[in-house]
């Protein structure tokens, strides 16, 4: 590739493609959105048509198209804004290491960190007393009448994973890569990959290890198929046609579906998108805070790295607060 005769298009299509074959298909896409957003913006800056932008070159550019890019992303929320300047980051150092052109790194930091906004962290928010009202409805499910073998596993299964979900903090891609052979049923306790590769314990309770047991009998009961180790099959199965009455893991898009629907069935179609995997996640970590008021156990079995992100739970399990709260300014309040 000859620097001086590199276009813009041609190198992003190179750039891209060396994400593509290293990168998830989720941080790919993020990418190519990133440097769509970039062309979008040399093309209203140069009053282009997008089949044009196949005529400029790579070398018209320097550091500072971060800041035209950065000025161009204020019309984006500042987390989109973050995301895509880290897109271009990564692109010139691409285009630097390349020797596709020559740029000053330490000067595209200086003016990322100068130019960018910060992203607000916005504190956890969900509907504590509705996630409890949905885990007595899946401790229910079991108990349902169903006219098929089929609906009856879809039941314990899910009866099995929402409870799980609430008790052990676990993540839906963590949750629903669980193999049988993970669990050691007399400590209760599996260890898992999490986020970021690291190897890490998850606690389970009475109530998801029973739950757990009865759709594992079930399962057993009407007859598995498979071909390896039963240890290797997945703790949380496929039972639709599509299985084909294999055992198959369930996707994490199963995973967010089996929330989204018993949400529904539990709560009416008001609740849709209130609830989600992660609100499970949320739930676990400040009952844990509500139970101890320690945050370092918190932060322990959430798996937090830093122990900031556990602290931004410290508001919804306050009770001190509430109560202070309510007796300064509650219907029956008398003055401190």
């Amino acid at each position: 590739m000859d620097p001086e005769e590199t276009t813009l298009v041609c190198a992003i299509q190179k750039f891209v493609g060396q994400i593509e074959a290293s990168r998830s298909k989720n941080t790919a896409k993020t990418y190519k959105n990133g440097m769509n957003a970039f062309l979008e913006m040399i093309s209203e800056q140069k009053n282009l048509e997008p089949s044009d932008l196949d005529k400029i070159l790579i070398r018209q550019f320097d550091e500072t198209c971060v800041n035209d890019f950065s000025q161009y992303l204020k019309l984006y929320s500042p987390t989109t804004e973050t995301l895509y300047i880290n897109v271009l980051k990564n692109f010139l150092e691409f285009l630097a290491a390349e020797n596709i052109l020559n740029l000053n790194l330490n000067r595209v930091k200086m003016l990322i960190k100068r130019r960018t906004r910060k992203p607000g962290i916005r504190l956890p928010q969900f509907p504590e007393e509705d996630i409890r009202t949905v885990l007595d409805y899946a401790a229910a499910l079991s108990s349902k009448l169903c006219e098929t073998d089929s609906e009856r596993l879809i039941n314990f299964r899910d009866s099995a994973f929402l409870i799980t979900l609430a008790d052990t903090g676990l993540r839906i891609h963590e949750i629903c890569a669980l193999r049988l052979g993970d669990i050691n049923w007399k400590t209760k306790k599996a260890v898992i990959i999490g986020k970021g590769n690291k190897e890490a314990i998850i606690r389970f309770s009475d109530r998801s290890i029973m739950a757990i047991r009865s759709y594992l009998s079930l399962r057993s009961e009407i007859g598995e198929k498979y071909n390896f180790s039963r240890t290797a099959l997945p703790l949380f199965a496929r039972h639709d046609k599509g299985a084909g009455g294999k055992t198959l893991p369930i996707s994490t898009k199963t995973g967010r579906m089996i929330v989204s629907e018993r949400v529904v069935e539990c709560l009416g179609e008001e609740a849709v998108g209130t609830i989600t995997p992660h609100s499970f996640r949320h739930f676990f970590v400040t009952t844990v805070l509500q139970a101890t008021g320690n945050l370092k156990i918190a932060q322990e079995f959430a798996r937090h790295t830093n122990i900031a992100v556990t602290q931004r739970y410290s508001h919804l399990a306050n009770e001190e607060l509430d109560d202070t709260y309510d007796a300064i300014f509650g219907r029956d309040a008398k003055r401190l």
